[in-house]
């Protein structure tokens, strides 16, 4: 058996894996900070001393008096007693309860949580409602007298109701926050409060959806969605700069994916991982991390090049993003945009590699997609890929499909390129009124995370998710959602609607790098109706840091400071 264990151990390191692997992240705990809803008292059920529940604990029982059950009394008497706490934020992680009093033993207890009340108070299978890539919904035994954890999802709320009859005592109610530890370097801030709570929320639900790897949501899918990755990468630089876990996820991407298969089973994603690669190198200079993919990234080309069909169109089927869907002429739009503009990345990363076969290959493709330019369907999605990929003129896409109808057909995933495309339509202005419009609509109704897919249309007589269900008012979370993202299913913590952390630095601020490395970094500011606006802009050399305030004249003061190593290149301030 000795021998046995010694095997395996060295089958383990010879295959690369290691037998021992720390959690990167950090654990905290978060008290409630509201109760709720408590069941009512009745002939069957009561509870008592709620409130207490939000007084700080410290992770021992009991708490106060010795064995006086000096907590919430839940009493079960053929009913359960119920009690929703609030822990003020989206969290990633689970709960620890602590159960005390003298009777409080053999005790089970049903554990809900949500990113909303609603979903917190809804039956599994109710709207959508499930236990899909984590348990949100579940009955566990208590310990007397100690304390037991529960969960590894995303969430704000969490009911308990003491299922069998008896007395709990519970002590305590701690969220467990699991958290990458990852310095804020980039930041903004402006005139506009607004603004500022849309940029600190996008950065904080990119945040949060870096865990092992990066994830599209923490409740659900939990997994490394590659296409989902690219608002992500481009706001982590932004934010954060660089993350080891951001070529983590890229090389499990590719440890678990042939070169001649879709990653995710979607050719979008291949070539979103593609544009990921180009985008990280681009920032950080890192041609040693390169070529470890020199090998895949020229065989994925390989693959590619083969659907380009003899019309130059893109034979391949794909996915944008969700709204997108009902709209196939639109999909096959936006992939011949997205395929031509990753031939062109492709064309650059060959140049890097000194791979002039592989870049001629590259260049050849870009060529023949270039030569077919199809319309928008009428999608903003696709308007904005094809203004990106230089397959229609940023201006007249703007003018033509992008503007019309205020932020309806904006969407959480492709918003952020919807953006890139009004600013390279000169339209900055724009851009930051549908920041307002449409990522402050979340806001709007309690979100403190950005989410899977959002609709303005929803906001229309519904109730907040920090609220209680209201007689007569729609559900904006229960009541919403198609594809895979019906009612409760749906994740109200998804990483590819981070794009305004990365947006409002790059065009309000104006702080963009303009070569390999962030080497040479231009600031061209525009303040709009801003009166004012600050932040910085994490470089592999440091930090670049600014101030934009407008001057009773309406010209703009800048003020600028970079580290040693970065060339500042200041333009004209537009607006």
């Amino acid at each position: 058996m000795k021998f046995f264990s010694v095997l395996l151990g060295v089958l383990a390191v010879s295959m690369g894996l290691a037998t021992d692997q720390p959690d990167p992240r950090v654990r905290s705990y978060v008290m409630p900070t509201r109760v709720v809803w408590v069941s009512e008292t009745s002939a069957t059920s009561s509870v008592s001393n709620a409130e207490i529940l939000l007084k700080p604990k410290h992770g021992q029982v009991p708490e106060g008096l010795f064995l006086a059950g000096s907590g919430c009394r839940l009493e079960n008497k053929g009913a359960p007693a119920s009690v929703v706490v609030d822990f003020g934020r989206e969290l990633h992680g689970g709960v620890q309860l602590a159960a005390g009093g003298p009777s409080a033993k053999n005790v089970k207890v049903r554990v809900r949580f949500g990113e909303s009340v609603a979903e917190a108070m809804a039956e599994l299978g109710e709207r959508g409602a499930c236990n899909d890539h984590a348990i949100r919904d579940g009955v566990i035994d208590l310990p007397w007298l100690g304390t037991r954890e529960i969960g590894n999802s995303g969430f704000r709320f969490a009911r308990i109701d003491l299922v069998s009859k008896g007395v709990l005592s519970l002590e305590a109610v701690r969220a467990i926050a699991l958290m990458r530890p990852m310095e804020q370097l980039g930041s903004f801030t402006s005139s506009d409060a607004r603004l500022n709570q849309v940029w600190a929320t996008a950065a904080r639900t990119l945040h949060l959806c870096c865990q092992e790897y990066i994830w599209d949501g923490i409740k659900r899918d939990r997994l490394v969605w590659m296409g989902d990755m690219h608002p992500e990468v481009s706001s982590l630089m932004a934010v954060f700069g660089r993350q080891d876990v951001l070529p983590a996820s890229l090389d499990y991407m590719q440890a678990t994916t042939p070169a001649e298969k879709w990653m995710n089973t979607m050719p979008s994603y291949t070539l979103w991982w593609i544009r990921c690669q180009h985008d990280w190198y681009r920032y950080t200079g890192d041609l040693a991390y390169l070529k470890t993919h020199h090998d895949y990234i020229k065989a994925v080309f390989a693959n590619l090049v083969k659907y380009i069909g003899a019309d130059n169109h893109c034979t391949m089927g794909g996915f944008l993003d969700w709204p997108t869907q009902h709209n196939p002429k639109a999909v096959a739009a936006g992939m011949q945009a997205l395929m031509l503009m990753t031939f062109e990345d492709g064309a650059r990363l060959a140049s890097a590699l000194s791979d002039a076969g592989l870049e001629k290959q590259c260049k050849d493709g870009a060529a023949r997609l270039r030569q077919y330019a199809p319309p928008p369907e009428g999608s903003k999605q696709v308007a904005a890929l094809l203004a990106l990929a230089g397959l229609a003129d940023p201006k007249a896409m703007n003018e033509q499909v992008l503007s019309k109808d205020g932020v309806q057909g904006v969407s959480t995933f492709y918003g952020y390129y919807m953006l890139e495309a009004m600013a390279q339509a000169g339209d900055v202005q724009r851009g930051i009124d549908t920041v307002r419009d449409y990522w402050g609509g979340m806001l709007d109704m309690g979100a403190t995370s950005f989410w899977e897919d959002f609709n303005v249309s929803w906001t229309n007589n519904a109730f907040r998710v920090d609220e209680l269900p209201v007689a007569g008012k729609k559900d904006i979370h229960g009541d919403y959602g198609e594809f895979c993202y019906k009612g409760f299913r749906h994740s109200l913590c998804h990483g590819w609607s981070s794009g305004p952390a990365a947006w409002l630095i790059a065009h309000v601020l104006g702080i963009q790098p303009l070569d390999v490395g962030c080497k040479t970094v231009r600031v061209k500011p525009f303040l709009g109706d801003l009166t004012w606006a600050e932040g910085s802009f994490p470089t592999p050399q440091g930090v670049v840091k600014v101030r934009h305030e407008k001057q009773a004249d309406g010209r703009v003061k800048s003020e600028i400071s970079a580290p040693d190593g970065v060339k500042i290149v200041k333009e004209s301030p537009g607006g």
